[in-house]
């Protein structure tokens, strides 16, 4: 039962090692959505 809870372990700690180094690698890219936003003149000082 010892050795069934040390690999049990094992594969814990090498999946979140490996979803660590993948989020740390992955080159997410940038939205590319255009927005336009109108805003009222009355919102700025005079």
């Amino acid at each position: 039962m010892k050795n069934i809870s040390r690999f049990i372990l094992l594969l814990a700690f090498i999946f979140i090692v490996g979803s660590v180094l993948f989020l740390a690698k992955w080159d997410i890219p940038a939205p590319v959505i255009e927005v336009e936003k109108v805003i009222p003149n009355d919102q700025f000082p005079k």
